[in-house]
Parts: C-alpha cells; sequence; structure tokens
C-alpha cells in the first residue's frame, strides 16, 4: 500500500545561485537554519546551484539519507529565469536519477508569491525607521551604527 502524501517524508532544499563570497553563502546557511527552526519539515538543506557546496546533488543526498522519500526543492530566488525554468529542474533530475522511486518537486521561486507585497512593505518601512532614527539598525546593518545604503543626493 502506497503512504499518503501526509505520511511521506519529505526533505526540502533551499536552494540560491551560489556565490564567490563566502559572506553570501553563509547568509544561506543561516536562514535555512532559522527556517528548519520554525517550519514542520524535519528535513532541511541548504543548497547552492553553482560555484559553492554544498551543490543540489550533495543536499539531495542528504535528504535521502535521513528518510526523505520526496525531495521539495525551493528555489531561493525572486523571478522564474532560465536557472528556474531550466537549471534547477535539470540539476534536480540528475540528483534523483541517483536514487530511484524518490519523488521530486521544484517550486515557483519566492516572487511569485501572493506575500511578496508584504515582504517588500516591510522591507522599506524598516530601512525607513533606520533612516529617520525609529530603530538603531536594520539587520543588514547590524553592528556598524549606520545605514549602509543611505545615499544623500548634496
Amino acid at each position: 500500500m502506497n503512504a499518503t502524501p501526509a505520511e511521506t517524508v519529505t526533505g526540502i532544499i533551499v536552494v540560491d545561485h551560489g556565490s564567490r563570497r563566502e559572506e553570501s553563502n553563509a547568509m544561506l546557511l543561516q536562514i535555512v537554519n532559522a527556517y528548519r527552526q520554525q517550519t514542520k519539515w524535519k528535513i532541511v538543506e541548504p543548497a547552492h546551484m553553482e560555484i559553492a557546496e554544498p551543490l543540489i546533488n550533495t543536499a539531495f543526498d542528504r535528504c535521502v539519507e535521513q528518510g526523505a522519500k520526496r525531495v521539495v526543492v525551493m528555489p531561493y530566488f525572486l523571478l522564474p529565469g532560465k536557472h528556474w525554468h531550466e537549471d534547477i529542474p535539470e540539476l534536480t533530475a540528475q540528483a534523483a536519477a541517483k536514487h530511484p522511486g524518490i519523488e521530486f518537486l521544484v517550486t515557483a521561486p519566492l516572487g511569485m508569491s501572493s506575500q511578496i507585497h508584504q515582504i517588500i512593505d516591510s522591507r522599506i518601512s524598516e530601512c525607513m525607521d533606520c533612516v529617520d532614527g525609529q530603530i538603531p539598525e536594520c539587520e543588514l546593518c547590524a553592528g556598524t551604527g549606520r545605514c549602509l545604503n543611505w545615499q544623500q543626493n548634496v
């Protein structure tokens, strides 16, 4: 008897592009660790599409090693483009080929979420509150004592 979707162990891979800048790659790890603490999913792994480790195939292997029978790949991208249409599905299919019987799904990127406007509004408000002195600093500028992005044309 096949397991129902609710009974199927699901692994989540949050994948970004990957960068030569280690700080950028480290940010994905922070995001995934925070997400892992707040989500119902028991298996959550980070991956980079290219340039940095872990790559999608490594993250896919890790999900399966932890018992996943289905893997959901969440592109940490704003908009659909070549990476979402072609590269990520292709890399995921290659990773899945090593694991017969494991289902996979590549979700839509973040920008297609109905909640994106709330995120945009929140980010703008937070930055403006920082610039206007309403809050001491935002998460990006934490520890610097100033807004790193504020440009004043004088």
